[in-house]
């Protein structure tokens, strides 16, 4: 067994617990951190479904460190060669925060320092480590002289689904759209639209939530290279989450953008990861946007959020818009991401829920308005 790390975005820690949770693992949550206990399994498993995480990592070891004596003594006294191989290539990155050991280049020099020497002895080794293999990726975290140190399962973020292509001047991260679309409870069941939508992250994500497609289905992970981990393991647990996978239900997305060119991009990454002929792309600028139907139905966006003074005018127009929208449509639920403190006065409503959130380096909030629910028969 492994403790193991999800790490996130502030604001979304809630959600990725939820997701590890429902994956059969019980967790412990700090900022950003999301604690769990798991084998070679769960490393695999959360790897390839969770939707919202940015990575999953091994905690090596966690203490208190003033000195740099105390950081290399207490970092040389883990167990390295219990995850890492003779040949394994381990790059050690840093950050250190309100700490007094503040120096990060300092920081990763001593800790790499204290593994090759653990290293060398566990191996009986004497010359220099050849790093040669399968790679490792060490973190040294500090945070108000508290260390952790943890080796990331994943490589590039799980944000790296593989499939787009090609982006927008300002894309939002696979995870977040994930996020947004988990935030707002939608699973397929009622029409969703993004008249928004960029390069089509949204719309995807929506459609692998719906038809239950394991996110990380079509990518690689570092840890697939690793000794620890019992062969095929990655291939074998691809093809269980295939199994698993509803390629076959009927959902309704449609996903438009007032530019012609960035609907032509979301349309060949939808057409990378197999769901072209699902979501329904055109282009519309959003203030000639109608919904015909009376019966529930999800708006979910990343709008423009007018940070620049000559969009400003157009983009609280278009603000305006989805308030009246909302007010001709009783079962319209919207979610809307925008940096924009003026949303709800824009609209005209509050919102019924709302949540600070943070796209890239702009704090957000996650504007919730729930639409009305059609009455049962027994109500009725």
């Amino acid at each position: 067994m492994f403790q193991l790390l999800a790490v996130c975005p502030m604001g979304l820690e809630s959600i990725v617990a939820k997701e590890i949770q429902e994956l059969g693992y019980e967790t412990q949550v700090e900022n950003g951190r999301i604690f769990f206990e798991g084998d070679e399994n769960a490393i695999v498993k959360c790897n390839l479904w969770l939707r919202t995480a940015d990575r999953v990592k091994i905690v090596m070891g966690q203490f208190k460190a003033t000195t740099f004596d105390e950081l290399f003594e207490k970092t040389k006294a883990l167990p390295w060669e219990s995850i890492i191989d003779q040949q394994g290539n381990f790059p050690v990155q840093g950050r250190s925060v309100k700490s007094t050991l503040y120096s990060v280049p300092d920081c990763q020099a001593i800790t790499k320092k204290a593994i090759v020497e653990r290293l060398k002895h566990a191996y009986n080794e004497k010359g220099w480590l050849n790093e040669s293999g399968a790679k490792y990726p060490v973190e040294v975290s500090i945070l108000k002289d508290k260390v952790l140190l943890t080796i990331d399962t994943s490589g590039s973020g799980l944000n790296r689904r593989g499939y787009r292509l090609a982006q927008g001047e300002a894309p939002i991260k696979e995870t977040l759209a994930a996020s947004l679309i988990k935030l707002a409870n939608w699973t397929g069941d009622t029409p969703l639209i993004d008249p928004f939508c960029g390069s089509g992250t949204i719309a995807i994500e929506a459609c692998l939530i719906a038809q239950n497609i394991a996110p990380g289905f079509n990518r690689d992970f570092v840890s697939e290279e690793w000794n620890i981990m019992p062969p095929n393991i990655y291939d074998d647990m691809r093809d269980e989450a295939d199994k698993h996978a509803n390629y076959d239900r009927e959902i309704q997305v449609y996903a438009s953008d007032i530019d012609p060119e960035m609907v032509e991009i979301a349309k060949r990454n939808a057409e990378e990861v197999g769901l072209a002929d699902i979501i329904q792309f055109s282009v519309k600028d959003v203030n000639t946007l109608t919904i015909d139907t009376e019966e529930p139905i999800a708006l979910i966006g990343n709008p423009p959020y007018g940070e620049r003074i000559g969009d400003r005018d157009e983009v609280e127009e278009m603000y305006r818009y989805i308030g009246t929208l909302m007010k001709q449509h009783d079962y319209l639920s919207t979610y809307i991401l925008t940096s924009n403190k003026e949303y709800e006065h824009l609209v005209n409503k509050k919102a019924t829920k709302r949540r600070k959130l943070f796209n890239g380096y702009i704090e957000c909030t996650y504007y919730q308005y729930w639409g009305k629910k059609p009455q049962t028969k027994k109500e009725s």
